[in-house]
């Protein structure tokens, strides 16, 4: 997971289809995205995280109803797939282009690297320790992305993690929203890899439908950077909810 934007913080992006109730309860989702317009970046970050924290449940209800899977059930059925993937890269890989632009699957592994490296620390409460800037390049990348990835989700899951305010390099926002944008991270990159290494990616139907119906709400047309998240993609017809995961954030199917 890279250096997402302040605007992840706005959490929920509401159509016109809601009804006049909710709509004014999350008005101020129009102010932070008012901040952020006249460069006021720090500001929309604190609003749009005292909004997360008190109205977690607004949050999880708007427009389709409870999650019906925790994060940490997510990173149960999210693990396994992603050290699948990551057991059959072999160095001839290294350098083969991804659905993600601008990524190798070389690039791909650094980026979970420095993400992981990062966001344990942010969960865990503690200051990260500094990854290099060619920490890509290394021959052990494989491996250093695995065990990256391995520290983060243990992080996720000691104690208190999800409850706390986690200190994200964007801002401060609850521990269990910011999980949920790492298995949205993961989910799509391991995709991307098993992609880009000819291997087949079947995460359950349950983990892509919850994970998309997040993404559809926290997406925001600010993070359709070209960077963060791609302008959304029309998938083929026939296409697996994965792919239409994946279009949906900005991947060619």
């Amino acid at each position: 997971m890279g250096a997402l934007p302040d605007a992840v913080l706005i959490g929920v992006h509401h159509d016109g289809g809601m009804d006049n109730d909710h709509r004014a309860d999350t008005d101020w989702a129009g102010e932070v995205e008012q901040h952020l317009l006249y460069g006021r970046d720090q500001e929309a970050a604190q609003l749009a995280a005292r909004h997360l924290r008190n109205d977690q449940t607004d949050t999880r209800t708007a427009m389709r109803g409870d999650f019906t899977m925790g994060p940490l059930e997510q990173l149960d059925e999210l693990e396994p797939l992603l050290g699948q993937v990551a057991s059959n890269i072999t160095p001839d890989h290294l350098d083969s282009r991804t659905p993600c632009a601008n990524f190798t699957v070389r690039g791909v592994l650094g980026h979970m690297i420095a993400g992981g490296t990062q966001f344990a620390a942010a969960f865990r409460g503690q200051v990260p320790v500094e990854v290099p800037a060619d920490v890509a390049e290394s021959p052990d990348v494989v491996a250093r992305a695995g065990s990256a990835l391995g520290e983060l989700m243990a992080a996720i899951r000691s104690p208190g993690a999800l409850e706390r305010t986690v200190a994200a390099p964007f801002g401060e926002m609850p521990g269990e929203a910011f999980a949920r944008f790492v298995v949205l991270d993961g989910l799509v990159h391991g995709w991307d890899l098993a992609k880009a290494t000819g291997q087949t990616y079947e995460p359950s139907d349950r983990l892509v439908a919850e994970v998309d119906a997040f993404t559809r709400e926290a997406i925001t047309p600010q993070m359709r950077d070209g960077d963060t998240f791609a302008a959304a993609v029309e998938p083929p017809a026939g296409s697996t909810p994965i792919e239409q995961l994946a279009a949906f954030t900005g991947r060619t199917v």
